[in-house]
């Protein structure tokens, strides 16, 4: 193997589906792919790009949110093309009343962070050369 495989799919654990479920599909302006129940959860999962992203809910919710600050998922960062992008997506967000930070500039890119529902953190992320002006 002189590889490792790309990311195929995400998968987040929501509290309440039927929140969840349209607020990312406004976020993604797309219709899920699969709503299925599984038994031991029901996952409703949309293409984004080339990966997979599931929205997972269990029948039996250990309590507490999400927090970027315990040991486990830190947050979701999504690509886009340069920082012109992550202008276009504060107004994106605005429009669909999502609250989010300022776009951070940094060496090793921008990026534009957001919450979902339940608090889980999500980033729009353009990379270092969409930062370098001229």
């Amino acid at each position: 193997m002189d590889h490792f495989p790309p990311i195929t799919h995400v998968a987040v654990t929501v509290s309440d589906l039927e929140s969840s479920v349209p607020w990312y599909r406004a976020l993604f302006a797309a219709e899920p792919v699969l709503d299925e129940d599984t038994g031991p959860f029901r996952h409703v999962v949309f293409a984004v790009g080339g990966t997979l992203f599931g929205l997972h809910q269990f029948p039996d919710p250990r309590p507490g949110m999400f927090d970027e600050r315990r040991a486990g998922l830190d947050h979701v960062a999504f690509g886009v093309r340069d920082r012109a992008d992550l202008e276009k997506w504060v107004a994106r967000l605005d429009e669909l009343g999502v609250g989010h930070g300022d776009i951070v500039d940094a060496g090793y890119g921008s990026g534009l962070s957001f919450r979902d529902p339940d608090g889980i953190a999500l980033e729009l992320f353009a990379p270092p050369t969409a930062t370098r002006e001229g």
